[in-house]
Parts: structure tokens; C-alpha cells; sequence
């Protein structure tokens, strides 16, 4: 992986109790704008999903949001959005976010927020992607989630050789240099080998 062009970013539907929250989400916005580069998220208007998407289009940016239909009305779905995929269910969303993503940026947020990133470096660990994944961490937010992960592997839970494989920022300034820089690193998949034919006979 040589290049991002798109960014799925997890956040919260709300903007949180401090307005650096916020000022992250907008200047995160900006910066991916700035450097060409896409947005997908859960298609929200309100909360920090929404200000991350109206300052990516500000900037210039493409923004594509994929929210299940029973979060449409819930989520205020951001009808401004170049792209809006409606999808059935969460599991939908998550694959499809997944899909159109060449990296993965963890605002601050609640459950939901924690739930996708958690299980996007499940799915690192695991071997079924290389993409990088980053914690911004906005005033310190990821700090427990770093240190249980840190417990984890002090307790014999992350066994030597799965390691969780992640990135955290703790300025917003630091997150698209820091993505380019680990999809740089991350070698191109070797070309399969043709495969032999074996004659019938010999079966």
C-alpha cells in the first residue's frame, strides 16, 4: 500500500463535553481536505461525525457516509454527503466502511466508537488486513484503551506474534503523515505463483 486516498474515521454522534473535541474534528476535516483525501464515515449530520464531514467538504474534499436505515433519523443522515449508502444493518455498514477505507483515523466517541475500532485492529491482528489504524488521541482520550491493551499483553492475553498492530496521534497535525508513513512501510502483496497444471491422468 503505497498511497491513502480515503480515510474511514470513527467518532462520536455527539460532540462531547470539551470544545477541543470539536476544534480535532474540524481540523482533522480541513487536513484530509487539504491533502486530497476522502472521507467515509457513518454518514451523520450532528455530533463530531457531522463536523469532520462538513469541514472535509470545505476543504474541497469527497465525503462518503454509510449509515444503516434505522440510524437515518437518529443520526440526522448528512443529505449533503457527495455519496450516501443506506445499508441494513451494522454489520453492512462496517464491511462497506471497511471496503472504501485505505486507513482508519479514532476520533473520541462513546460505545459505538470503541466497538469499531476495536474490532478493525481485530481484524489486523488476525492477519485480514495491513492497513493502519490511529487513535487520535484528543486530551489524552485513548490513554486507558492504551494502557488495557498494554494489560493485555502484560497478562499473556496478546500472545507474542499477535501483537495489535496501531497508531496514535496525539496532534491531529501528526495523523495524515503518520498514516502515509505506515502505508509506505506496508510491502505490496507478492503475485501469486501460476498454478501447475497436473494432466488428468496423472490424478
Amino acid at each position: 500500500m503505497a498511497n491513502i486516498s480515503t480515510i474511514c474515521v470513527y467518532c462520536g454522534s455527539s460532540s462531547g463535553g470539551d470544545p477541543v473535541y470539536a476544534e480535532a474534528a474540524e481540523a482533522l476535516g480541513r487536513a484530509m481536505g487539504a491533502a486530497g483525501i476522502g472521507l467515509v464515515y457513518g454518514g451523520g449530520s450532528i455530533g463530531l461525525m457531522g463536523i469532520v464531514a462538513r469541514s472535509v467538504m470545505a476543504a474541497g474534499g469527497h465525503v462518503t457516509g454509510i449509515i444503516p436505515q434505522f440510524l437515518k433519523e437518529r443520526e440526522v443522515m448528512l443529505e449533503t454527503a457527495h455519496e450516501l449508502h443506506v445499508t441494513g444493518d451494522m454489520h453492512e455498514r462496517k464491511r462497506a466502511m471497511f471496503d472504501r477505507a485505505d486507513a482508519f483515523v479514532a476520533l473520541p466517541g462513546g460505545i459505538g466508537t470503541l466497538e469499531e475500532l476495536v474490532e478493525i485492529m481485530t481484524w489486523a491482528q488476525l492477519g485480514q488486513h495491513r492497513k493502519p489504524v490511529l487513535m487520535a488521541n484528543i486530551n489524552g482520550f485513548w490513554d486507558p484503551l492504551v494502557a488495557l491493551l498494554r494489560h493485555m499483553g502484560d497478562e499473556g492475553f496478546i500472545r507474542s506474534g499477535y501483537e495489535v498492530s496501531y497508531l496514535v496521534a496525539e496532534r491531529i497535525a501528526d495523523v495524515v503523515p503518520m498514516l502515509r508513513s505506515a502505508a509506505a512501510a506496508v510491502p505490496s502483496r507478492p503475485k501469486p505463483a501460476a498454478a501447475e497444471s497436473i494432466p488428468i491422468a496423472d490424478l
